[in-house]
């Protein structure tokens, strides 16, 4: 499969399309981005990705799957600005980061969507929200996750709390949570941020 310019085939949403359309915003790559219904998977998509999952991006000749992968790619395919730090050590803190949210919130999202009245999603509820409510402390010193600038990590973070509401999870209002309230503002006013929503996601907190 070969196309003459870059496209995205993205689900309009899910969280791993959002945060590579998150990442082409922030490094302002000229991209054709498709919007694709999962269950609607075409021969197109099949012929570059033999999972038929979204995000699919292809390049020219190259076409990648799995959002992580995704983004590295872009993010030193197109160096400027960087979303990784440059020393291998804060590099590779940054990787297990990702990892442990997939681990750690993306299952209990999961968990959520797939029964949203059970049980179990309302104990996913709950661990989920301790857990954002837990880590709330981490942004009183620095302005992103663990870092000064504007990284990958914020990309996976970002569309996980924008949909909170759709996964019917309130956050307190209290002195404790505060920095994390700043913190979803910061990256929510982003004009990245702004430019990656797609109407349908649009919808959540409007």
């Amino acid at each position: 499969m070969r196309r003459s310019s870059m496209t995205l085939f993205s689900d309009p949403t899910c969280q791993y399309s959002h945060r590579v359309r998150i990442v082409l915003a922030e490094k302002g790559v000229t991209v054709d981005i498709e919007d694709v219904e999962p269950n609607a998977i075409t021969e197109e998509i099949l012929e570059a990705n033999p999972y038929g999952t979204l995000p699919t991006l292809v390049d020219r000749d190259l076409a990648l799957y799995e959002s992580k992968v995704v983004m590295e790619y872009l993010d030193e395919r197109f160096p400027h600005p960087p979303l990784l730090p440059v020393y291998p050590v804060a590099r590779a803190q940054s990787r297990l980061w990702i990892h442990r949210i997939e681990k750690d919130w993306c299952t209990l999202i999961e968990q959520i969507l797939r029964s949203p009245e059970s049980k179990k999603a309302e104990d996913a509820r709950k661990e989920f929200r301790d857990s954002l409510i837990s880590i709330a402390s981490i942004f009183t010193d620095m302005p992103y996750f663990m870092s000064e600038e504007f990284t990958l990590v914020d990309c996976c973070l970002a569309p996980i709390l924008w949909r909170l509401p759709q996964l019917d999870i309130k956050l307190p209002s209290n002195r404790q949570v505060k920095p994390l309230h700043d913190y979803m503002e910061r990256l929510f006013e982003r004009p990245s941020f702004q430019e990656s929503l797609t109407d349908l996601e649009l919808e959540i907190r409007h």
